[in-house]
């Protein structure tokens, strides 16, 4: 019979990993917040679900956002490219986790640089943009050309600040719109 000392558990193992990668699953969640920013229903953001019973109560919600007006067709495609940036994100911290710099770098480079932009813009309708949402969507593919060429320096003290920078320009675009 084995004593309870010489059991192994899973709970008082010894992480070895550097401090910064246990932070990377909070930036993960940082992006979540950010696409359901987008994507979630209206009233739901201050406990309350749109019903029957409640409906008065969008009237009483402050929103300082601008509606993002789309044709339905344009809106799906809209959504489509904003799960792409979330993944695309999701992707970078895991490549980033795992010290795969290359990968890190591939990524942001192809899903949120200027060449993401390029492709999105050939799929949505860029007429249908306001200046402002134009302005603020190249601050967020400047951001990210930025980080994807702070990874091969392989420092994280380095390439999270342009990462942060990246995330921040994505909530900034989020707080001034929705659909």
């Amino acid at each position: 019979m084995m004593s309870r000392n010489n059991e192994s558990s899973p709970f008082k193992r010894k992480l070895n990993k550097p401090m910064i990668f246990t932070r990377l699953p909070g930036l993960f969640l940082v992006s979540c917040v950010i696409t359901f920013g987008c994507s979630h229903q209206p009233g739901s953001h201050d406990g309350t679900h749109l019903n029957q019973d409640n409906a008065g109560a969008m009237e009483s919600v402050h929103n300082d956002r601008r509606a993002f007006k789309l044709s339905p067709s344009a809106e799906k495609i809209h959504r489509s490219v904003m799960r792409e940036h979330l993944e695309a994100i999701h992707e970078i911290v895991s490549a980033l986790a795992e010290g795969n710099f290359s990968k890190a770098e591939h990524i942001t480079m192809t899903q949120l640089g200027f060449a993401k932009h390029r492709e999105a813009m050939r799929r949505q309708q860029p007429e249908a943009f306001s200046p402002i949402y134009h302005d603020l969507a190249m601050a967020h593919h400047e951001a990210a050309e930025e980080l994807a060429h702070a990874m091969p320096s392989h420092d994280l003290k380095e390439i999270l600040p342009h990462l942060e920078r990246t995330l921040l320009a994505c909530v900034a675009c989020h707080q001034a719109f929705e659909l």
